[in-house]
């Protein structure tokens, strides 16, 4: 793995080239699929304004066949002849009459050359307006067309190449998400050697697999995507060879000697823990081929999946940009204290959220900015971790997120329209509770600065957004007039990503080389290394993209197949069907939903749930949009709770682990001491049992939480 990163190749890493470059290639496809129906459908529009019948002209032209010029007197004497001498050979001829119409034979071979001619004036027509232009917008317009088709079928494809790709650039980067990083040297070889173990048993899944579906093929039943097979088994076979190397070669200077078992044992990546016990029950159910099956489904939904990716890439683009440090700036002059500065931030921060898909990328892109602003104004460090933690929470609940995205794609019973109306108001009471929690360490009364002092300087910090905004609304424009495309939960994996490629296109290429100057040191005092231009950042972006792609779409993979153990084992089944009451029913159920979101992924959560808990609660009585809404929150609450926490651990991935260590307490009250923890969980768990329980005891809060839209919208699966 160090080779790979020393050896060079067109001033390229050996790893940029074959994980970095193939990531970048499938989410422009991924992009271009996305949006090419819409680009075709407006090149028709404009070929059909420029050109009259268009639709003809786009076709190629072949010359007709037929006879132009034909003698009509010869041909019916010629027709009547042939049938004359067929009527002599027929010995039934005479009974069933032998009268040949020369009128109706004339009238007939009239009506033929009629519209042979009226084929070649058609032909004529388009030949003589196929001019230049014509020819060449009709090669553009074609290609896109068949572009599209045929690229349009291989989703899976570009799915499962992602994801195996990416997978490989996180094992070797040791990049998978896990409970603690591996410091020792036993840390590295128990990690190691349970994802050699995973990664052996996905493959010999995916064999058996293939096995049983050649069957299937020799009894004559169809199988659809079976090439897809191949892949699967020499990624996960590629997977374990890598594993192989990495026990070969321990990274001796990166670990130290030494370790404890019961610490090694929680450097295991999560994906792993779900692959050996999902693997393992399957084995025993005699299902071998579980796992794979369950992959498959994932594939099902291969065009969210691919959303998120692009999501993933929208927030390290984002990273690379100067854009969130601007924001900040704007909001130092009114000199807030660290309790008020960490409720504007996650008001501020909700929105982004959202639109990097609310599944912790946001964390990973602005996780670092956040901790040091919060910090630099006095906040306190256990609160300054929590409200990062919660910063990839807070958009859950707002268009355009893709979870919500997720749960309308697999029922009818809400849409995304309702789901974000409601999530809206839940969301603002979400905001006032943390308000009112995060009062309770507070060590100095609430500040800001004069209204009259701050607001002058912020107008003056606002400035440098300017064009920022220009950008973004110029894309956001093309986009709406030019395509005819909005910007909503459905355009914004393919908008957002050209809206980051032109921000990033302006730092680097159009910003004045004082400002990029600026920029540098900024940067640098933060630690992080400024890209060197354009194509560095781009190439730095994608390159954690893939890491990140990598060990979310492996958690997610797994969390399926863990869904699909639940499912299968009847654990679901211990939730009673049927409720005295509904108090208890809501009860029972958020509390199971709250424990689903502490060990599963949220995608893999609402597939699960959508399956299982969903039909139970529904027939409780428990109306679907309120069920829906209390399932996010649920898993919101799951999310910062340990054991796992996911939002935790990825604020530790991008806050340090040595600033987490320092921010522990070893004195003081046992909220101050776990701020970090209590503070989410303190502010989720009040908003669980007020969006669980108070809509059951007023009906006006019900009705006005849970308002019914009338406009229905269709998701597309794939």
């Amino acid at each position: 793995m160090e080779l790979s990163s020393r050896l060079r190749i067109a001033n390229r890493t050996v790893g940029e080239w074959v994980s970095t470059l193939p990531t970048v290639l499938i989410l422009l496809i991924t992009i271009f699929l996305a949006s090419g129906e819409i680009i075709h459908s407006q090149l028709l529009k404009f070929g059909e304004r420029n050109w009259e019948e268009y639709f003809l002209l786009r076709a190629t032209q072949n010359a007709p066949t037929c006879e132009r010029e034909r003698d009509i007197e010869e041909e019916v004497a010629r027709t009547i002849a042939e049938r004359e001498a067929s009527a002599a050979d027929d010995p039934l001829a005479a009974l069933l009459g032998n009268d040949i119409d020369e009128d109706a034979i004339r009238r007939s071979l009239e009506r033929s050359q009629q519209v042979c001619e009226g084929r070649w004036e058609r032909y004529e027509r388009v030949e003589s307006r196929l001019t230049p232009g014509v020819i060449a917008y009709r090669a553009v317009e074609t290609s896109v067309a068949m572009a599209v088709t045929e690229l349009g079928g291989y989703k899976r494809l570009l799915l499962c190449l992602l994801l195996l790709i990416c997978a490989a650039t996180a094992t070797v980067t040791r990049h998978h998400i896990g409970l603690r990083p591996i410091r020792t040297r036993r840390d590295h070889y128990v990690s190691t050697s349970a994802q050699l173990v995973a990664n052996l048993m996905l493959m010999v899944s995916a064999i058996i697999y293939r096995g049983r579906e050649l069957d299937s093929i020799a009894d004559g039943i169809q199988v659809n995507h079976f090439y897809l097979h191949a892949f699967w088994i020499a990624g996960f076979g590629l997977l374990a060879l890598i594993n192989i190397w990495q026990l070969a070669r321990p990274p001796q200077d990166r670990t130290e000697p030494g370790g404890s078992w019961p610490k090694a044992v929680l450097t295991i990546p999560l994906y792993t823990f779900m692959c050996l016990s999902a693997g393992t029950q399957f084995m025993l159910d005699g299902y071998y081929h579980g796992m794979s099956v369950y992959l498959g489904m994932m594939m099902e939904l291969s065009t969210l999946f691919l959303n998120l990716a692009l999501y993933i890439w929208i927030g390290m683009m984002l990273r690379q940009t100067r854009m969130a440090q601007l924001v900040f700036n704007v909001f130092r002059p009114w000199q807030m204290s660290p309790e008020l500065l960490c409720f504007v931030v996650l008001l501020v921060t909700a929105l982004p959220t959202a639109y990097t898909g609310a599944s912790g990328i946001f964390v990973i892109a602005a996780g670092a900015v956040i901790y040091s602003e919060l910090m630099r104004a006095g906040a306190r460090p256990q609160m300054a971790l929590a409200t990062t933690a919660m910063s990839g929470s807070m958009g859950v609940l707002l268009r355009p997120c893709l979870l919500v995205v997720i749960i309308a794609a697999l029922n009818n019973a809400v849409t995304t329209a309702e789901l974000f109306s409601s999530g809206l108001k839940v969301f603002f009471l979400t905001l006032l509770l943390f308000f009112i929690f995060s009062q309770f360490a507070r060590k100095e009364p609430a500040r800001i600065a004069p209204f009259r002092e701050a607001l002058p300087k912020s107008l003056v910090l606002l400035r440098p957004l300017i064009p920022y905004v220009l950008i973004i609304a110029a894309v956001v424009l093309f986009f709406r007039w030019g395509l005819d495309r909005r910007l909503d939960e459905f355009s914004a994996p393919i908008i957002l990503p050209v809206v980051l490629l032109a921000v990033l296109f302006y730092e680097y290429v159009l910003l004045g080389k004082d400002k990029r100057a600026e920029f540098v040191r900024q940067t640098e005092a933060e630690g992080r290394i400024r890209p060197k231009g354009f194509e560095h950042a781009l190439r730095t972006a994608t390159s954690e993209t893939t890491v990140h792609i990598g060990a979310l779409l492996m958690l997610m993979a797994l969390s399926v197949s863990v869904g699909g153990i639940v499912e299968r084992a009847g654990l679901m089944e211990a939730v009673p069907s049927e409720f005295s009451s509904m108090w208890i029913a809501m009860g029972i159920i958020a509390l199971t939903l709250v424990l689903t979101g502490m060990f599963m992924d949220p995608y893999g959560a609402v597939i699960l749930v959508n399956a299982t808990i969903a039909p139970i609660a529904i027939s409780a009585g428990i109306d679907p949009l309120h069920f829906w809404l209390v399932a996010l929150v649920s898993f919101e609450l799951g999310y910062v709770t340990p054991p796992v926490a996911l939002n935790h651990l990825l604020t530790r991935q991008v806050v340090g682990e040595e600033e987490v260590e320092r921010a522990k307490l070893s004195t003081g009250s046992f909220w101050t001491r776990h701020e970090k923890f209590l503070l989410p969980i303190a502010v989720l768990f009040t908003a669980l049992l007020m969006v669980s329980f108070l809509p059951l005891a007023f009906d006006g809060l019900h009705e006005w939480l849970f308002q019914r839209l009338d406009v229905r919208q269709v998701i597309p699966l794939d």
